[in-house]
């Protein structure tokens, strides 16, 4: 792992079992961090994505947390703690990617108190303390980096109450980077769109309809794929973006351009 762009630094993924988590996992994992990637459920998915880094000369290790919950934040790092000095010379964190979500497709009218107590647990309340925790643990020159949505700028009433946890995330960036600046940890949100992956395979997948529609949205005329925002990420969590904090990266493709 000789001279990859990060050597020696440990990354926490959350949510990085599957789709845009576990792309962002696996590719941090290539450019030689060493990553804990959080799983709520699916222990053999987390399973694999240890296993893909590993093979690809990194090195990784999986936590189960389920989000949304009180105490979520103490436990995650609990576990961390316990596990990661078996995979790195020092203890703490460089790279926080608060990924893990949760949709809510419910619209004003439907949308019960509890559906929206939930989609803000996880979405926002999670993060919240997580870095909140975090912060001790993690180095001077640090990333902090929350994955947002296109839909925080853009209005989609059907899923209304996910946009606005990204909106409030995306506030929770600005202030986080503002406060962590004279540590030199940047805070960026990065908001992709509509993304192939699958919690969207059951509209998506094999809809030529729907995937014509979407790829219409985008100014470079195609439907996003993981590796498509993975790739904005390991360039935040870099060196070379050391000069960029407290932005709303759009990762949409273009799309409403």
């Amino acid at each position: 792992m000789n001279g990859r762009v990060l050597d020696n630094k440990v990354a926490l993924v959350t949510g990085g079992s599957r789709g845009i988590g576990r792309a962002i996992a696996e590719r941090l994992g290539r450019e030689g961090a060493v990553v804990a990637l959080t799983y709520a459920q699916d222990h053999a998915a987390a399973g694999e994505v240890v296993e893909r880094i590993g093979k690809d000369g990194g090195r990784a290790f999986a936590i189960r947390a389920e989000l949304g919950r009180h105490g979520d934040a103490a436990a995650l790092w609990a576990a961390f703690d316990a596990e990661i000095r078996r995979h790195s010379q020092q203890a703490g964190v460089d790279i926080i990617v608060n990924n893990a979500g949760l949709v809510s497709s419910s619209p004003l009218a439907f949308l019960t108190e509890g559906a929206f107590d939930e989609v803000f647990a996880v979405n926002l309340r999670a993060p919240f303390f997580i870095v909140q925790q975090g912060l001790s643990r993690m180095r001077d020159g640090g990333r902090i980096i929350n994955i947002s949505s296109g839909t925080a700028r853009n209005a989609v009433p059907e899923v209304i109450a996910y946009a606005s946890t990204k909106a409030a995330l995306d506030t929770f960036t600005l202030n986080l980077a503002k406060q962590l600046g004279p540590r030199g940890i940047t805070a960026n949100s990065l908001a992709p769109g509509v993304i192939d992956t699958d919690a969207n395979s059951s509209w998506l997948r094999g809809n030529p309809r729907a995937e014509a529609q979407i790829a219409s949205l985008a100014a470079l005329g195609r439907v996003g794929q993981p590796d498509d925002i993975a790739g904005v990420v390991a360039f935040l969590a870099s060196d070379d973006a050391r000069w960029v904090t407290g932005r709303v990266i759009d990762a949409t493709g273009g799309a409403g351009l």
